[in-house]
């Protein structure tokens, strides 16, 4: 489409663009003139209006990150990219571009409203993450497979949809198949759908919509149980204890474990590593349900915790905002007094009790903070203490599950593994002489009797197998030991300095806000009392 802005050059979304904008938008009136003599913080703005700027490139948008609305209609833009900041956008016009895909949406999770209408857009995807899509205009532009709409599905709220002018547009079923399959749709192509165009399309194509429904649902239900696994395997992972209800840690000792693999057909290994395998995953049970429990005790605690947080900053603010009303109470008749004082001496007596009631809410104030400091101090040396006995004492435990038993649940799976170790070689041992002897008569495989050429290379290949098992346990108490140590530290760490910040945060509350009521004093005592 020719436009009438064609001639001109195209032009980078750049800084001086932005501010002329935002500057123009602005408000008018005093406030407008003083925000553009002191400068408008881009954050500040929630809605933004580009369009005919013949703008071929999204850019330098980063700074908007409160912005709600943004109008970027009738450009020449190419593609869809640079709005990955714009979390808060709730309405976004792109139509009128050279849009040939959709793409570039996928952090704009709060966009209700997108027109991509007049474009050069051949298939509707990629929209995903806007869960709260209610209005979406594609018209005029190179749709041309009706089974784009099935994909309009996943947004529930999707209400008024816009299509024509697009090659689908034509089809004769067009409205109906758009009925049938968006049946909460309420507005197509700006004209709402009447209750009975939507009972003919649903009936139209009920077994195609049954059959769908089916499929979804199963994609669905899958959907659902893949999530609740994904949410357990997180719950264990918090206790530090994630693929140890079960056989993985062992399954695992196998994987790489080419000889071990091989020494499992030998004569006489029978059962031996089924019955190895069941006394080893007992253990990494035992480990697994005491983690949970441990966890449940840790997280217990750190609710607690902020609980009390919670509620000390809440009556410290309280018995700060029961003051500061009492302070105020005199703040207007304090003023006014001095305004319709005319003896220079009571003015100047005034001022100074004035000034000393100023100096006395910032003391308590201060103290009052000061207090509270002290008291989270405490509170957070405590929970330190605590969380800290309690990661010992899981890491302790793990380390001697069984108070009865002389060896830890780890220590217990090297055991294990050394018995199984030492059965291994003495059934190797054995096969290796009666292959020296003539005296097997079972056939091994050739990559199995390739191992029993001599002592050494038979040894050596059990010795193998036993290293690769024993890595792969110490790996894993490791892991659990310094992920719940990393844990415990970033934890503690994180809450003494989120208490300092809210500590520079009040402090810098309390200065401004004396600081701002010594300025109505001073600008009173240099303007109204000199006059």
């Amino acid at each position: 489409m020719q436009r009438l802005y064609d001639s001109m050059e195209p032009r980078v979304m750049d800084e001086d663009m932005l501010k002329l904008a935002v500057g123009e938008q602005g408000p008018q009136e005093e406030a407008g003139q003083l925000a553009r003599q002191e400068g408008i913080l881009f954050k500040d703005v929630v809605s933004l209006r580009l369009d005919f700027q013949n703008i071929l490139r999204i850019d330098n948008l980063w700074q908007f990150e409160n912005l709600r609305k943004l109008q970027l209609d009738n450009n020449i833009i190419e593609k869809i990219e640079g709005l990955e900041h714009l979390v808060h956008l709730v309405w976004l016009d792109l139509s009128f571009n050279n849009i040939e895909a959709i793409e570039g949406l996928d952090t704009l999770v709060n966009l209700e409203d997108l027109s991509l209408f007049n474009n050069r857009i051949a298939k509707i995807d990629s929209l995903d993450a806007l869960v709260k899509l209610q209005v979406l205009s594609l018209g005029n532009n190179q749709i041309g497979n009706i089974m784009n709409i099935i994909y309009l599905r996943r947004f529930k709220d999707l209400r008024s949809l816009s299509l024509s002018g697009n090659p689908i547009a034509e089809s004769e079923d067009y409205k109906m198949f758009i009925c049938a399959y968006l049946p909460d749709l309420v507005y197509l192509d700006f004209r709402r759908i009447d209750d009975h165009m939507k009972e003919l399309a649903e009936s139209k194509h009920q077994y195609s919509i049954d059959e769908l429904k089916h499929r979804e649902n199963l994609i669905q239900a899958r959907l659902d149980d893949e999530l609740a696994q994904q949410m357990e395997l997180e719950k264990h992972k918090a206790a530090f204890v994630e693929h140890l209800n079960g056989s993985f840690l062992f399954d695992s000792m196998y994987t790489e474990d080419v000889e071990g693999n091989k020494l499992a057909y030998l004569p006489g290994v029978g059962e031996l590593p089924l019955t190895y395998k069941d006394k080893f995953v007992i253990i990494c049970l035992n480990i697994f349900e005491y983690g949970l429990k441990q966890q449940e005790k840790r997280k217990l605690e750190l609710d607690t915790f902020n609980e009390c947080i919670k509620e000390a900053i809440q009556e410290n603010q309280e018995q700060g905002k029961h003051r500061i009303a009492k302070f105020e109470e005199k703040h207007l008749l304090s003023l006014n007094a001095i305004r319709e004082e005319l003896d220079l001496t009571n003015i100047e007596v005034r001022i100074v009790e004035y000034s000393e009631d100023i100096t006395e809410l910032f003391n308590v104030l201060m103290t009052l903070e000061m207090q509270l400091v002290e008291q989270l101090e405490e509170t957070i040396n405590m929970f330190e203490r605590n969380i800290m006995d309690l990661v010992a004492l899981f890491l302790e435990n793990v380390q001697s599950l069984y108070p009865f038993l002389d060896d830890p649940p780890m220590a217990q799976c090297r055991d294990l593994e050394n018995h199984h170790h030492e059965k291994l070689l003495e059934i190797s041992i054995n096969t290796l002489e009666k292959i020296l002897k003539g005296e097997l008569d079972e056939d091994l495989p050739e990559d199995v009797r390739a191992l029993f050429v001599d002592k050494d290379t038979i040894v050596n290949a059990v010795g193998a197998s036993h290293d690769i098992h024993l890595l792969k346990i110490d790996n894993r108490e490791d892991e659990l030991v310094t992920r719940t140590n990393s844990w415990c530290t970033h934890l503690v760490d994180t809450i003494h300095k989120d208490e300092i910040m809210r500590n520079r945060r009040r402090v810098k509350e309390i200065n401004q806000y004396i600081d701002h009521i010594q300025n109505e004093l001073d600008n009173l005592e240099c303007g109204d009392v000199i006059d």
